[in-house]
């Protein structure tokens, strides 16, 4: 079973209740082998880099098994509004 951009996006939401996520199909013919996603999250406070990667991780772990290749980028809310704002 193929994982679409949609189920990404409202896992990461539900279960890291993120306030903003964006998913890209980076795949080829967008088969969706390969995603890159951009989540935001209070949950995210305080963690390191890795924390924050591990946390995706283990919220998507049964849909890796599936993906070919995943970039991710996890930021705090506070740290995304100073982004929007450059």
């Amino acid at each position: 079973m193929a994982v679409s951009a949609d189920h990404i996006r409202e896992k990461l939401i539900k279960e890291l209740e993120a306030v903003h996520v964006d998913v890209e199909d980076t795949s080829p013919e967008r088969c969706a082998a390969s995603f890159k996603v951009l989540v935001v999250s209070a949950q995210f406070e305080g963690k390191s880099l890795l924390q924050r990667h591990r946390m995706v991780n283990m919220c998507l772990a049964e849909e890796l098994k599936t993906i070919h290749a995943f970039e991710q980028k996890t930021l705090t809310p506070e740290h995304w509004d100073k982004m929007k704002q450059h």
